[in-house]
């Protein structure tokens, strides 16, 4: 779409008649001497009398480009523009972190996927936080990786492709075999200081209890909270079949309920999927929409068209002028040739 920035500059258009009206042309008086035998003294000094003033007059190329030059010089200041459809962009309200449990006790085998066949934890684990994170379309996604400790696998990104690629890399035992659930926390709330959105959540996914972290796990909930950060706890498989670090739900819950947040238990991958549905609904999608409409200014192309106008002009004068002298040369020339051959006869 077509806008003036400045339409009112227009009003300027007019101008130019205004100062021809109003405005009277410059003259001047200087004293003379009335002879009134002024054509015999010329006469006799063998000039001819001309016009006491030389009025250059205008072409006709010349009375067409002055109005068009200053219209298209009005043109430009008032700003042209050329203004594309809206675009609509999308800021994330909300960082969103996953803690990933990668101990050995995440090998066991107690999940069943879609073809039927046994699958080990992380794997099922893994197999419903695509669909869950394709769905997050607007929040910017972190993912820590805890075993003997905890690491920062994906800081935050909206590049969601990435975010499971990486997760896909990430294999049982990678990080050690056992669960420091305090340090996963701390590494959350630590990546979370950098967190400028209203809603920061983390989701705690593991199938044991804390091993030794160097804050205990309800310490670490405790400054979560202080910080705004709500977490939802994910008991991953049969609490029975964990080994010798069974699950440990009551500290599970407790990290949950000092931050607001809750606590799931999923003992295949239905519960598994019913779990991400249900935090589908308590952290329903928050995303804050901007639009704007792309501008192009397009005065430069006015400006320029004014000026190759009067280059075009004065370049044509001046090859028109070359040319009269040249035909007026030629011709003084061929006289002065026709001259001396008739004085010769």
């Amino acid at each position: 779409m077509f806008e003036l920035a400045h339409p009112w500059l227009l009003l300027l258009l007019p101008l130019p008649i205004l100062v021809y009206w109003l405005v009277p042309p410059y003259r001047e008086q200087k004293d003379a001497v009335r002879a009134p035998f002024f054509r015999e003294l010329s006469a006799r000094a063998g000039l001819e009398p001309t016009t006491g003033a030389v009025i250059l007059r205008r072409n006709l190329w010349q009375k067409l480009l002055r109005p068009l030059v200053w219209v298209l010089l009005v043109l430009a200041a008032t700003r042209p523009q050329w203004i594309d459809d809206p675009i609509t962009q999308i800021e994330s309200a909300r960082d969103l972190m996953l803690a990933v449990d990668l101990s050995g006790s995440m090998e066991t085998r107690d999940f069943t996927d879609p073809e039927g066949n046994r699958v080990d934890r992380l794997t099922a684990v893994k197999l419903v936080l695509e669909d869950f994170v394709t769905r997050r379309e607007t929040d910017r996604l972190g993912l820590v990786l805890f075993g003997n400790a905890a690491f920062l696998q994906v800081p935050f990104t909206l590049d969601h492709h990435v975010f499971l690629q990486l997760l896909d890399e990430a294999q049982i035992g990678m990080a050690g075999p056992q669960t420091m659930l305090g340090d996963a926390i701390g590494l959350g709330i630590k990546t979370f200081e950098a967190s400028e959105a209203d809603q920061r959540v983390l989701i705690l996914l593991t199938d044991g209890n804390d091993t030794g972290s160097r804050v205990p796990p309800p310490k670490a909930a405790e400054i979560a909270a202080q910080n705004d950060i709500r977490i939802y706890t994910i008991g991953v498989g049969d609490p029975a079949s964990a080994g010798e670090a069974p699950l440990d739900e009551q500290t599970l819950r407790q990290i949950a309920e000092v931050t607001g947040g809750r606590y799931f238990r999923a003992n295949d991958l239905a519960e598994l999927e019913a779990v991400y549905s249900q935090l589908d609904e308590l952290e329903p999608l928050d995303f804050e929409t901007y639009s704007y409409r792309p501008k192009h200014e397009l005065y430069q192309w006015t400006v320029a068209a004014a000026l190759s106008l009067v280059l075009l002009y004065h370049l044509v004068m001046a090859l028109w002028s070359m040319a009269r002298s040249r035909r007026a040369r030629v011709s003084a020339d061929e006289g002065a040739t026709v001259a001396m051959e008739a004085s010769n006869r």
